[in-house]
């Protein structure tokens, strides 16, 4: 029987790759130093490894720190989805962490609201998504954001394209009511019950050249109240970091929504 060839193993690949899983992973730009305590290297090996990446394209520096650059796989400007997929999961972990509850990514692309990502809580399980995003977005805070955004036309074009069925007895099924809360809101949307009972859900813009979509957050109806405010600042914030990395010039605030609530 031949004997088994012994692997050769390249430890320089395996710091870079350390240190860009440590950088992918984090829901901010990080400093050089951060990176390299947490990826276990020294910080002159750290700084070596960040130099020659941000040099091919593989990680990128701004303020606050070190982010993926866009070269790294899935991160070209042709390949939006990949986009999304690399740079908002770390947001949405940031935001579920920090607030206890699961956060989402909603995305209008090609004339549909999609479901981009989510990131469960441990204490506090995502809403079951029965009915597809793309037919419910009347229903869901994440949904209504976007339809709130979009140009006349293009708004009429959708809801001429799906019907507003009504999943819970809080569910705005009238279009002529629907149409004034979207013209009415400000930058947070907010359904109570509307896509199932017992939760709700906040959201926020995320907007950048190219980009339309929104963050959110579920959770059980009875403690909205309590953490609302909370979640919409976060959401704030989180969205604002996120609009910047993918391009655009400024995040502008608006009037709480909820005040109304």
């Amino acid at each position: 029987m031949p004997q088994e060839r012994t692997q050769t193993l390249i430890a320089s690949v395996q710091r870079a790759l350390s240190l860009v899983d440590v950088v992918a992973g984090a829901h901010r730009p990080l400093p050089v130093k951060a990176v390299a305590r947490l990826s276990g290297l020294t910080l002159g090996t750290a700084y070596n490894i960040v130099r020659t990446l941000v040099h091919e394209g593989y990680l990128a520096t701004g303020d606050g720190g070190v982010v993926l650059g866009s070269r790294f796989p899935g991160l070209s400007p042709s390949d939006d989805e990949g986009v999304f997929l690399a740079r908002t999961r770390s947001t949405l972990r940031g935001v579920s962490e920090e607030l206890g509850v699961t956060a989402y990514l909603s995305r209008y692309d090609d004339g549909e609201v999609q479901v981009v990502d989510i990131v469960d809580a441990a204490h506090s399980p995502r809403v079951e998504l029965w009915v597809g995003i793309n037919e419910s977005a009347h229903a869901t805070a994440l949904g209504k954001r976007i339809l709130a955004d979009l140009p006349e036309d293009e708004l009429l074009d959708y809801l001429g394209r799906h019907p507003l069925e009504e999943l819970t007895p809080n569910t705005i099924s009238d279009r002529r009511a629907l149409l004034r809360e979207l013209e009415s809101t400000d930058r947070v949307t907010v359904d109570s019950e509307e896509y199932a009972l017992g939760y709700s859900c906040v959201a926020v813009p995320v907007r950048a050249p190219g980009v339309l979509a929104s963050l959110a957050v579920s959770m059980p109806h009875e403690i909205v109240a309590d953490r609302a405010g909370r979640a919409v600042e976060e959401l704030h914030r989180s969205a604002a970091r996120l609009s910047l990395a993918l391009g655009a010039e400024s995040y502008g605030r608006g009037t709480d929504a909820l005040r109304s609530r």
